[in-house]
């Protein structure tokens, strides 16, 4: 059999499993209710150990984050003995059809953070596609923020290159070897370089980068590590959507519970990493979606396991994906989730890379690796199914028997005080959302606290909505080879 043949076989595992589980639940609500009866308590039970383990880590990575936001990280760094001096940060952001104001916001507000500015190499990575719009976009805002940086570079990706998909992965690749080409022009140190990519409507906090270059310092194997900030989406916030923000807060959520358990982090959005080991791996791949988490990958196969990502309890924020029309908004709320869930595509590179290719990455590693993947992505396509709607299937087409058994009399009940005692993540989720939003724009409704609150409730329907069903198309699209596209956010 062909390599390809065996990539391929790798592709369609996730999709088969996941169909399998819900077909197979249907098929056994009709031919065997008891079994599939017993099999939906063991799903609960299961769930709520799922849930209690989300609210205890969350509150951990709560607790660490409200710690490490109130430290002045700057004045830290300036009283250490870090060589923290000659350090250089690379900050990227890649860009296509954004307007003007989105991208001066995100420059604003790097000009503005509790850091020497003139450490940043700002890199404007635009693409041929979009060249007149973006060139002006560029010419401004150089001019606009002159002085302030190291430097400004503006990259343009052209079109249509060999072996890639038109992606931000691709334009990084291309920015990513013509900034090698300047830092060794300038003969700038790489283990003096700190890699940050960021996505172009990124907000950082005023301590990110001065928290960035003390972990990073302090940190005797810094680069074999990529650094992994809290992801938020408070920019637009209070103009988004209800399904958008409870969609928004528990991806931020999902996340901090992921910081306290570094042994399972991928990077995810925008982060950090050295700029030695992004040319150690070739830079971003080309022809791939993911390449923010992908990007992980890479180090951890190069450099035979010993590559990690380290926790930062401290946030960035982006934006929503609200835009003026509502439609549209859940339109584009549906294909952000989709984008994510195709990360199911780390799933047979792993593979291939794990058990096809010589590495002597422990046998634990790889399994650890394979089943947080697999494991997470089944979960995000099935269980709000299972829980929500297919569990309710063998009480619906019970026979006759099978309604006078106590069992079928007894399992709504129990089923009931398991998903009770589930709802304590929904509570723990609604109040830690309040504290993390930031201050209303304008005039403040009187009851948008309440509001906030009481969107929760949406939570089951918006997990099917976006969570299990772009899930599922996601892993049902790689397993018939239709391969998914960049799509782009649309900012605001």
């Amino acid at each position: 059999m062909r390599p390809s043949l065996h990539y391929r076989f790798f592709e369609v595992i996730p999709a088969i499993v996941v169909w399998t589980t819900l077909i197979g639940s249907v098929v056994l609500s009709f031919t065997a209710p008891i079994i599939a009866l017993y099999a939906i308590i063991a799903f609960d039970l299961y769930w709520l150990f799922r849930v209690t383990y989300f609210v205890f880590y969350l509150l951990i990575a709560w607790r660490r984050y409200r710690e490490h936001v109130s430290i002045a990280w700057d004045k830290r760094l300036h009283a250490s003995s870090l060589p923290w001096r000659t350090i250089i940060h690379c900050i990227f952001l890649p860009t296509y059809k954004e307007p003007i104001s989105v991208i001066r916001k995100t420059l604003q507000a790097l000009s503005t953070v509790r850091y020497d500015t003139k450490h940043f190499l700002i890199i404007l990575a635009g693409e041929e596609r979009d060249r007149e719009h973006f060139l002006k976009i560029a010419e401004t805002l150089q001019h606009e923020f002159q002085g302030v940086f190291f430097d400004f570079l503006v990259t343009l990706h052209p079109r249509n290159l060999p072996d890639e998909i038109p992606g931000k992965g691709s334009n990084l690749h291309y920015a990513g070897e013509k900034v090698q080409e300047y830092i060794d022009a300038k003969h700038i140190a790489y283990s003096d370089c700190i890699v940050s990519t960021f996505d172009i409507d990124t907000i950082v906090h005023p301590q990110y980068f001065s928290y960035l270059t003390y972990i990073y310092c302090s940190t005797p194997d810094r680069q074999r590590v990529s650094y992994q900030p809290v992801a938020l989406y408070n920019n637009n916030i209070w103009e988004s959507n209800v399904f958008i923000r409870v969609a928004s807060f528990g991806t931020t959520f999902w996340l901090m519970t992921e910081l306290v358990r570094p042994e399972r982090l991928f990077t995810f959005s925008s982060h950090s990493m050295s700029w030695q080991a992004l040319v150690d791996v070739g830079f971003w791949e080309k022809r791939i979606v993911t390449e923010d988490s992908r990007i992980f990958l890479q180090g951890l196969i190069h450099y035979q396991g010993n590559y990690r990502v380290q926790p930062l309890y401290i946030p960035v924020s982006m934006n929503t994906v609200m835009v003026d029309s509502l439609w549209r908004s859940l339109v584009n709320l549906y294909k952000q989730q989709r984008r994510w869930a195709w990360g199911i595509e780390h799933f047979p590179y792993m593979l291939w890379h794990f058990f096809f290719q010589k590495n002597t990455i422990p046998r634990s590693t790889k399994f650890f690796y394979l089943w947080n993947l697999g494991e997470g992505m089944f979960s995000w396509a099935t269980a709000p199914l299972l829980i929500f709607v297919l569990g309710r299937f063998p009480f619906w087409f019970a026979g006759d028997a099978l309604q006078k058994s106590a069992l079928y009399h007894n399992t709504p009940f129990v089923l009931e005080s398991l998903l009770r005692l589930a709802m304590i993540g929904i509570f723990v989720s609604a109040i830690l959302s309040l504290l993390l939003l930031p201050p209303h724009p304008g005039k403040r409704h009187p009851f948008s606290s309440l509001i906030m609150l009481v969107q929760w409730i949406l939570l089951p329907v918006t997990i099917i909505l976006f969570g299990s069903i772009p899930a599922i198309e996601a892993q049902t699209r790689l397993a018939l080879g239709k391969k998914l596209g960049f799509w782009v956010t649309e900012k605001t």
